[in-house]
């Protein structure tokens, strides 16, 4: 024991962390980073296995082993390897199984976070001899619905339909077409033989307990999900005066279901400064507008200096956003936070804005007597 803590160096003797990218374009591979980088510090090796070219100078210098696929994201690939490394890709299936064979051991763990873009469900097929030992991170809805949001692009609305069922299968939902919707679903039911009916991958981690409800709609047991929330720190020590400020701040991937269109409308129609960090699909639109200030994707350091000059966070989610991290980071770094209600945190929010405003005001009247 450590601190009261099981001593995890002590039990394994490694953990294999398994996402699309080695660097931090998203929550997700800024936690798969993060993990590796903790287990580190407690003394544990650990590979890190990704589909990008692994130039993470920084994650290698801290001892973690990098073994990179050297892969493109979808969206940047050709369309016949788009079409064929999205629904498997032999690569990424044959990297992870070399890795396996050459290095695995009885007490080696393997930590699945992103696939959806590089990987594809291939590397659950690749993991089945040692899914005793696998914990797939759930930091989207691409495990459990084939557009990856629960969210119908065409009417704009939050998806109640059972992922892969009949009448999600005749409905039209895709951002992009039909035809790619089809495709999707194809890879869905992929996914679902590698993954949901392979029950000796045990357990998959859901980053909000509303996640719960999604996932036993895909077909999940309810044994096999835990929630376990991702860890927060402010963007930066020092408090952000938003009082003194007038501009408007939108963080996190530039896309559709995010609902950056919406922060961009609504700060025209307001008349106010809109400044935007991230990347994503929807960058080049968004920059031709020359009423908003794109800084593009910045690390916690850089956020936390940009943000000094910010009145709010504007996180317009249009899909059941999972957890939207930014979000806690702003508040917590002393920014008002603008939701929307489809985001997971925003009741969660709106009542610890209650309980704080309550607990002012008891202050102030005790102070008063």
């Amino acid at each position: 024991m450590l601190n009261g803590s099981v001593d995890l160096a002590a039990d394994i003797d490694r953990v294999v962390v398994i996402d699309d990218y080695s660097l931090a374009r998203g929550g997700a591979t800024g936690l798969a980073l993060l993990s590796a980088r903790l287990l580190r510090q407690r003394g544990i090796a650990v590979s890190y296995l990704c589909g990008d070219d692994g130039d993470n100078t920084a994650l290698g210098a801290t001892g973690v082993e990098i073994h990179a696929l050297g892969g493109r994201d979808l969206l940047n690939a050709g369309k016949l390897t788009a079409l064929t490394n999205g629904f498997h890709n032999k690569a990424a299936a044959r990297m992870i199984a070399d890795w396996i064979k050459a290095h695995d051991t009885p007490r080696t763990a393997y930590h699945v976070h992103g696939w959806s873009k590089i990987l594809s469900p291939a590397v659950f097929q690749a993991l089945d001899p040692v899914a005793e030992r696998t914990l797939v991170h759930a930091h989207d809805f691409f495990n459990a619905c084939p557009n990856g949001a629960f969210y119908d692009y065409q009417d704009r609305q939050v998806c109640e339909r059972q992922p892969l069922g009949l009448d999600c299968l005749t409905t039209a939902c895709d951002k992009r077409s039909y035809t790619h919707k089809l495709w999707r679903s194809a890879r869905g039911f992929n996914l679902f033989q590698q993954l949901r009916s392979r029950e000796k991958f045990a357990r998959i981690v859901l980053l909000h307990e509303a996640m719960e409800n999604f996932f036993l709609r895909a077909g999940y047991a309810p044994n096999r999900l835990i929630t376990l929330r991702n860890p927060t720190t402010p963007f930066r020590a020092q408090r952000v005066a938003a009082e003194q400020n007038r501009e408007f701040f939108f963080i996190g991937r530039l896309d559709e279901e995010k609902g950056v269109q919406d922060a961009a409308e609504a700060a025209r129609l307001a008349g106010l400064p809109l400044t935007i960090i991230g990347d994503g699909p929807l960058r080049e639109t968004l920059a031709k507008d020359p009423s908003i200030r794109m800084l593009g994707w910045l690390d916690q350091a850089q956020i936390g200096a940009a943000i000094g000059s910010a009145r709010a966070l504007i996180m317009p989610s249009r899909y059941p956003e999972p957890f939207g991290m930014v979000a806690l980071e702003a508040a917590a770094s002393g920014l008002p936070v603008i939701l929307s209600k489809t985001a997971f945190l925003g009741d969660e929010l709106q009542r610890l804005v209650r309980a704080s405003l309550v607990t002012c005001a008891i202050l102030r009247k005790s102070r008063g007597r």
